[in-house]
């Protein structure tokens, strides 16, 4: 997946992920201060089907981890679905 952008716009509490100029997926979130509730992950119509839901999840949380100062909580079933299918990534999720 070339022509990716990735960005955190924390003025509304959402990454995006455009293809070119085109918006193709948004994941909102609530950040606390210590834990970022991952909420909504959306694809647009259009787009569905090409694996960005995946995309932006994983960007969001590889920058989360690098950040190293938050936990996740998985509260969309596409993001709690994405962690089970990467065990490895597990040690970001808040204890329930």
């Amino acid at each position: 997946m070339t022509d990716l952008t990735f960005a955190n716009q924390t003025d509304a509490s959402r990454y995006t992920l455009h293809r070119g100029d085109d918006l193709v997926a948004v994941l909102d979130y609530r950040d606390d201060g210590t834990t970022v509730a991952l909420t909504r992950a959306f694809t647009i119509p259009t787009f569905r089907g090409q694996g960005y839901a995946a995309v932006i999840t994983e960007r969001a949380v590889a920058e989360l981890e690098e950040r190293g100062d938050r936990q996740v909580s998985p509260v969309c079933w596409y993001v709690a679905d994405w962690f089970e299918a990467h065990p490895e990534r597990a040690a970001i999720l808040k204890p329930r």
